[in-house]
């Protein structure tokens, strides 16, 4: 967990967001309030909600009502593209890598687009020279997640694990201040995971990078967590410390089943 002093603008709220896809509404209401340099965690059950909460906050989808903030600034209705650029970066639930390049080539296209905005071009990037800084620059963070020896490895090879380090790998690429994470951990093995845990809270921690995650092991979420959320149906039925949440008597019919 972060050890930041949480005395700054919050890097991210939202404030009364709805989203509904045609008569089924999805979100409803929802306040989320992510504090600089905190982890903060959103869980739920299925169908809570959290991955398109998820897309609204990054601007995958634009909320039908309510306000999301980035750093003090109304970004709801920036496309995701100008919230990269400005400083979120996010992960999915399946790893998105090129898996026909390798994991150098990999991370050579996200240092090298991250200034880019629109008509990006991959067979571009992959033309050309890469230059001494750049591939420095991929080592450093490749050893940073634990690939500095699957650099010239193709990324459709790796693990599956592997394959969620180097897409981590090539969104800290990106140098955001907000990293979000939807279901990390979703599908490694115990081993993954308990690696995994261990990575964030590094990169939390020599960092400072502020974190929101979405997670079904709640192991993780208490691992990791500042603060949790918890969604249900589109709506916050909860929100506080994790001890907080673990006390909730709502949380515990719903959601944690004890």
């Amino acid at each position: 967990m972060s050890t930041n002093t949480l005395n700054e603008t919050p890097i991210l709220q939202a404030g009364g967001v709805y989203k509904s896809y045609g008569a089924i509404k999805v979100l409803q209401a929802v306040d989320l309030v992510v504090e600089t340099g905190s982890t903060h965690a959103v869980i739920g059950p299925n169908g809570a909600g959290k991955t398109t909460l998820f897309k609204v906050l990054s601007g995958e989808l634009f909320s039908d009502q309510g306000k999301v903030e980035f750093e003090g600034r109304d970004v709801s209705a920036e496309p995701g593209y100008a919230r990269v650029r400005n400083g979120m970066g996010r992960t999915f639930q399946v790893a998105k890598v090129f898996p026909d390049e390798t994991v150098l080539s990999n991370m050579a296209v996200a240092i090298e687009s991250r200034d880019a905005v629109r008509g990006f071009s991959l067979s571009n990037y992959l033309r050309i020279s890469r230059g001494a800084d750049v591939l420095e620059e991929c080592h450093e963070i490749l050893a940073k997640v634990g690939l500095a020896d699957r650099w010239d490895y193709q990324a459709g090879i790796l693990a599956y694990g592997e394959r969620k380090r180097l897409e981590l790998a090539m969104t800290l690429a990106l140098k955001p201040r907000l990293l979000m994470l939807d279901e990390p951990m979703a599908g490694m093995s115990p081993g993954d995971r308990a690696n995994a845990i261990q990575l964030l809270r590094r990169i939390s921690e020599d960092t400072g990078i502020s974190i929101l995650l979405t997670e079904h092991d709640m192991n993780v979420v208490f691992s990791l967590a500042d603060h949790v959320t918890v969604l249900n149906y589109g709506e916050v039925i909860a929100s506080g410390t994790p001890d907080e949440v673990k006390a909730s008597p709502l949380v515990r019919e719903v959601y944690l089943g004890h």
